[in-house]
């Protein structure tokens, strides 16, 4: 079978050279830890912890507040010193629970799951806090519930981590793969007619190898080695690639038979399952020129970014720009004191000459970005009528099928800003749907 691919797409400079090979290090912060009440799709959790209380690893501080959100878990042992908006990575402030770390990491003691009914399986996940950890956060309890459960068929592992820099799940497939298949298994016995594939490019042929060997007596796994294309680990990309079947904007991977989910979500269902752990930590990617050891680290949630650059040996050079997230769909980060949450991945320190800095100027009609868009669209023209503000025409063009992956940017030789455009489009125009409803 050749590679699966896509439509569209492109090939950035990926930049893993930096940290594929190193090691996942535990990094035990040293300050306060910062808890963002939203650090996931749907409504904020609701704290039940107050000033004053003492908290030990793997507590729960607050409550999901509504079918789609999240429980949150401390990640440390100590007191809780305040409840305030703080700022997180999005720029803006969010109430926020903060942690005075004591250093002595007093745990709470963890039950696995014994009985394993599709409701006592999907209770844990809830009750464990895990979200998707891929960048989006949605509820993972919400995607293992669809309402025809008996139309999904594949459950797919996004083990693409098409984001350059980015190894942190490349890590997770080389030294716990074990942990990834038994997380699948468990999504795979609440789908009886499901079979499980790993999607993984074909720039990670080290995990692929190991992958194929360990799943070789698993009836319902399959890995399907998938062509090393940004943006190959989008949901939509994804699904097309391994099954065939296209879904646009208003649908859900349900719709088309498919539950996805990445390589540290699988391991989060696995530790909530099997150890009854909660989801208070996970690996994140430190990399860039700027950053004197690049590194991958198994981060408790909360810990401040600021920390994670020293953990990483501090900067070797003044850094021109700081991304948490990849380079192609991360958000540039203005300060370093920001807590690391859920679907805080990586942490990107570039120097100057990693960066970009050009000035745009007037699209020369080179269709470059139309080649490269994995929805089909046209973001020269889509991006100038949003520009205009048109945003009735915006959506009438499909505009809102854009999946916002930084391809007609990075392509573009005049550097327009096509992405913001189209972000600014999307949202406008779904603003428009709503008023109408």
């Amino acid at each position: 079978m050749g590679l699966l691919t896509f439509k569209g797409g492109l090939h950035p400079y990926d930049g893993k050279e930096l940290s594929k090979d190193k090691p996942i290090t535990e990094y035990l912060p040293q300050g306060e830890l910062v808890y963002p009440l939203s650090q996931h799709i749907g409504a904020p959790a609701v704290a039940c912890v107050k000033k004053g209380d003492r908290v030990l690893v793997g507590q729960k501080i607050a409550e999901a507040g509504g079918f789609v959100s999240a429980n949150i878990y401390s990640s440390v042992s100590g007191t809780v010193k305040k409840i305030e908006p703080r700022m997180t990575v999005s720029g803006n402030k969010v109430n926020s629970i903060i942690v005075e770390n004591d250093g002595e990491y007093e745990t709470v003691s963890f039950q696995p799951v014994t009985e394993k009914t599709n409701e006592a399986i999907i209770n844990a996940v809830k009750e464990a806090g895990i979200v998707g950890l891929g960048g989006a956060g949605f509820p993972t309890h919400v995607k293992l519930s669809p309402k025809e459960p008996e139309k999904i068929d594949t459950i797919i592992i996004n083990a693409a981590e098409c984001e350059p820099y980015i190894t942190a799940d490349y890590r997770c497939m080389m030294e716990i793969p074990e942990q990834l298949i038994s997380g699948l298994n468990i999504m795979l016995s609440l789908f009886p007619k499901a079979k499980g594939v790993i999607g993984i490019e074909d720039n990670k042929p080290e995990a692929i190898a190991k992958l194929t060997e360990m799943c070789k007596n698993e009836s319902r796994i399959e890995v399907a080695a998938l062509k090393t294309k940004y943006p190959q680990g989008a949901e939509r990309s994804l699904i097309f690639a391994v099954t065939g079947r296209a879904i646009n904007s208003s649908m859900l991977p349900a719709d088309a038979g498919c539950i996805v989910d990445n390589v540290a979500t699988a391991i989060a269902i696995h530790e909530a399952i099997t150890l009854g752990k909660p989801l208070f930590e996970r690996v994140v990617t430190v990399t860039g020129d700027a950053i004197k050891n690049p590194g991958n680290f198994k981060v408790k949630n909360g810990t401040n970014a600021a920390e994670l650059v020293e953990a990483a040996g501090g900067f070797k050079s003044q850094p021109e720009k700081v991304i948490s997230g990849g380079p192609m769909m991360g958000m540039a980060l203005s300060t370093l004191d920001v807590p690391c949450a859920k679907t805080f991945s990586s942490l990107l320190c570039f120097t100057k000459d990693e960066v970009a800095a050009c000035e745009p100027s007037n699209c020369i009609r080179c269709g470059r970005c139309i080649s490269v868009c994995p929805a089909g669209l046209m973001p020269t023209k889509l991006s100038e009528i949003a520009d205009h503000g048109d945003f009735a025409l915006f959506d009438e063009l499909n505009g809102c099928e854009c999946v916002e992956c930084g391809c007609c940017s990075y392509i573009c030789p005049a550097k327009r800003r096509l992405t913001q455009s189209m972000k600014t489009g999307r949202r406008e125009a779904m603003a428009l749907r709503r008023k109408k409803k």
